[in-house]
């Protein structure tokens, strides 16, 4: 019965059989050509960093799994496709499976853009702080904040991953305030002291302000 009905539907079959691989197919070319955008588009690092953290355990596996598969097939620096990924993951094995992918690929050694700093001094004193981070390829991080010296920080906002070109540079205005490129230690050295002022004020460190406290604990240590 069985044999006598897969015969009586094959060419149906077949047909949905092919239809079905279509589909497939074009699912597999989209996320091939969305694999690829993360190395020039920030938005989709951004949204791969989301989407992963967003998962639970098995689900990031599947997605490594899945790597693992079609990472080969993809003409760009395997840091974009990883990096994203090794941003958010905090589970041991996962992270040195990313890792291992990263290390495995000459292309993720190729040169980064250098750190950087701006500074602008508003009108009432304050001033306005940025820092443009390397992340790798020419994706970067910026931090920026208006600091009043004696009380720490107005307000910090953090962009977790830009294109180098669209980050803050000479001539750069944020409220009103002009930002110029300035020593990269000095301005790292400023913000530890904001950092000590806020505290001292009482006030909680803004959170956008907390991947960053190691960058600036060292200048504590050399002011005290």
């Amino acid at each position: 019965m069985v044999v006598e009905s897969s015969q009586k539907n094959g060419p149906e079959t077949d047909h949905h059989d092919s239809s079905a691989s279509l589909v497939e197919d074009r699912v597999l070319a989209a996320w091939h050509v969305w694999l690829s955008a993360l190395a020039t588009d920030p938005e989709a690092a951004l949204s791969a960093a989301l989407v992963y953290e967003a998962l639970e355990g098995d689900g990031r596996t599947l997605w490594l799994d899945a790597l693992d598969q079609d990472a080969p097939m993809i003409n760009v620096p395997k840091v974009a496709i990883y990096a994203p990924l090794l941003a958010v993951e905090t589970e041991p094995s996962r992270r040195a499976r990313i890792q291992a992918a990263l290390d495995a690929d000459e292309k993720g050694c190729a040169a980064r853009v250098e750190g950087r700093a701006l500074r602008g001094t508003a009108a009432q004193g304050d001033c306005i702080l940025a820092l443009v981070l390397p992340l790798y390829l020419d994706f970067v991080q910026v931090l920026a904040c208006r600091v009043e010296p004696m009380s720490g920080f107005l307000w910090v906002r953090h962009d977790p991953i830009l294109r180098d070109g669209e980050a803050p540079c000479t001539g750069t205005e944020l409220e009103g305030v002009v930002l110029e490129e300035t020593p990269l230690k000095p301005v790292i050295e400023e913000l530890a002291h904001a950092v000590l002022a806020h505290r001292r004020s009482g006030q909680p460190l803004p959170e956008a302000l907390h991947g960053f406290v190691d960058l600036f604990a060292p200048s504590f240590e050399d002011h005290a």
